[in-house]
């Protein structure tokens, strides 16, 4: 499922590492909407113009993953006086076009020996940021279809591998604190529309939180997730209410959004 040929073209350039990747962030939400245990939610899933690509630090990407993205169109581009500098690539002009960019997790303090700050990697030629947590995403990813069809750029589907829906709000509870406030109402609205969208496998769904998330989380992890969860939608808050502003095709309620993520949060993310 895709509306965005760049996306497609994205998975084409990637194709030789599609074993060794997984889509997160906003396209894993959007792909979850092809999933058999999906209910069709009546809007557009939110938009987003970037695409991030996730992998192990064990992961073993050989070739040139810049090469193949630089053969698609896409341009990188450096920012950040980290070493080496945070990576984007990019389709079209900044300000309209279709971005990537590589995340892989990040572990240990968070500092080299020498002092720096370790918050970047290169690897098969390109640059992917460190970032806490990022791990979640990586367990037991969904495999998911993409492409085929006469006007598709993919005329024969390729399977990609996606982050799950239980790790994916699971992750999101996990960085909440060091987000920006735009970036938690948009995180908000994510998890409420990820409970609306397996609404009615909740309960199958907590067998994977029950069986290989919660497991794999540290118990640090695991506090964290069981203490915000309940905290976080106890009362409509600033970010909540921007949370319900953010789509352009629906009227939400902002009592609806903390009502939906503290119901269905208490169902998926239950250990008892």
């Amino acid at each position: 499922m895709t509306d965005q040929p760049e996306f497609e073209r994205l998975l084409a350039a990637l194709r030789p590492w599609l074993e060794q990747v997984v889509i997160v962030g906003g396209w894993a939400h959007r792909l979850h909407h092809a999933h058999p245990l999906a209910r069709a939610p009546g809007h557009e899933p939110v938009r987003t113009r970037d695409a991030d690509v996730a992998f192990d630090t064990g992961a073993r990407l050989t070739g040139r993953i810049a090469d193949a993205l630089r053969a698609a169109g896409f341009v990188e581009t450096l920012s950040s006086d980290e070493t080496p500098p945070i990576a984007r690539y990019q389709l079209g002009t900044e300000d309209q076009g279709f971005y990537t960019e590589f995340l892989t997790p990040l572990t240990g303090q968070g500092m080299r020996r020498d002092g720096s700050a370790d918050a970047t990697i290169a690897r098969a030629g390109i640059v992917a940021q460190k970032l806490r947590h990022l791990e979640v995403l990586l367990v037991a990813p969904w495999r998911c279809p993409v492409g085929g069809g006469e006007v598709a750029v993919l005329a024969t589907p390729v399977e990609v591998a996606v982050a799950n829906p239980v790790s994916y709000v699971a992750q999101k509870l996990l960085i909440h604190a060091s987000r920006a406030p735009l970036k938690r109402a948009q995180d908000i609205l994510y998890l409420h529309d990820t409970i609306q969208l397996f609404g009615g496998s909740l309960e199958p769904l907590n067998a994977l939180w029950r069986t290989d998330v919660s497991p794999f989380l540290t118990r640090n992890q695991r506090a964290s997730v069981r203490d915000l969860r309940p905290r976080l939608f106890a009362t409509v808050t600033d970010t909540i209410r921007e949370a319900a502003r953010i789509p352009v095709d629906r009227r939400l309620r902002p009592e609806e959004v903390r009502e939906v993520c503290a119901v269905g949060l208490a169902i998926l993310l239950s250990d008892d």
